[in-house]
């Protein structure tokens, strides 16, 4: 889908390139020679004004085609980051709890010797 969107796109782009560089204006005028090709290098301008724009919105294209997958590898290294952290927040959990248990064992054996101690007395 993102590739389809791309090469349309591109290829308008690309149209919008090739029409601007084919297209000459046709200036009739009755004026004297000396007056053409003051008109052409005015036209000439335009184009090659209209081709660097062209150029420039091309670049930025391709920047935002690149920052787009890099954003896309973000995505999925937080995803698998995230997967980690969440996996890892469980398995302390679950020492957590082993922890505690271990600990009241040891406290109630604790207890229970010295109910012994001091029944034998």
């Amino acid at each position: 889908m993102k590739k389809t969107i791309l090469t349309t796109i591109v290829l308008f782009a690309t149209s919008g390139v090739f029409a601007s560089e084919t297209f000459t204006p046709v200036l009739i005028s009755d004026a004297t020679p000396a007056a053409q090709p003051a008109a052409q290098t005015a036209a000439s301008e335009d184009v090659l004004g209209n081709s660097n724009i062209q150029n420039a919105i091309l670049q930025i294209d391709n920047a935002q085609v690149e920052i787009r997958n890099q954003l896309l590898d973000l995505k999925t290294k937080f995803a698998d980051v995230d997967a980690q952290y969440v996996s890892v927040k469980a398995e302390r959990k679950a020492l957590k709890k082993q922890l505690n248990q271990s600990e009241k064992r040891l406290k109630a054996l604790d207890r229970a010797k010295e109910k012994m101690r001091k029944n034998m007395l």
